[in-house]
């Protein structure tokens, strides 16, 4: 598996977890030229959600489908240099997304995963899927008009302890869909192993995309 999906030793355990929720709002991409990043961002298909001029300034937010967190960007609204910016977007099935980032006419990558943790080492990047297609383990990247780099990291089982094991959830229909696709490939193993058909498919379906989400051990 790969080393991005090996909990370490020293990861925050419940018992010290803040009280306070402090969620993720918003990351700043530093621009050159705001109209020419906000048609960029806009042929993604992110929700254009503010666009505000005053005095001379702007400031636009962006929200990729499906996240609760967006981008923002604009004049004199960060001292970092244009294209310094380097963020992660998560997707539940990879080949979807290059499919339509290219139809959206993005210069995306093909999919490569990581020889270790060096993100910095071009050789450390290796062409296709990270063997045995392991969640958090394959990659794509794109970069927008400055230069600032997204890595869209495929993402279809979370770490334990990732997300509450009170709640489960999909951030959009299109991750649904794909956490059903999933269940049922499962599904088709799982009657193949025992020979017989399982009538009480929709039990079993429900039980393996609760444990995928929260890392849990999958029903076989």
């Amino acid at each position: 598996m790969s080393t991005t999906a090996i909990r370490s030793k020293d990861a925050t355990t419940d018992a010290r977890v803040g009280k306070v929720d402090m969620k993720l709002e918003v990351v700043i991409i530093p621009v050159s030229d705001v109209e020419r990043a906000k048609k960029f961002y806009g042929g993604l298909g992110w929700r254009l959600d503010a666009d505000f001029a005053r005095d001379g300034e702007r400031i636009i937010q962006f929200t990729p489908p499906g996240s609760p967190c967006s981008v923002h960007f604009g004049t004199n609204y960060t001292s970092a240099a244009p294209g310094s910016a380097q963020n992660f977007l998560i997707v539940s099935d990879l080949t979807a997304a290059r499919d339509e980032l290219a139809a959206r006419g993005v210069a995306v990558s093909e999919a490569f995963h990581f020889a270790g943790l060096n993100r910095l080492d071009p050789a450390g990047r290796i062409g296709g899927r990270s063997p045995d297609w392991p969640s958090y383990g394959s990659f794509l990247s794109f970069t927008d008009p400055d230069g600032n780099g997204w890595l869209v990291q495929e993402i279809t089982t979370r770490l334990a302890g990732r997300i509450d094991a009170a709640e489960t959830a999909f951030g959009s229909a299109s991750d649904l869909a794909s956490a059903f696709r999933r269940a049922e490939a499962a599904h088709g193993e799982h009657e193949r192993r025992t020979g017989q058909r399982d009538a009480d498919w929709p039990t079993w379906y429900a039980a393996y995309m609760v444990a995928e989400q929260h890392g849990t051990e999958l029903p076989t």
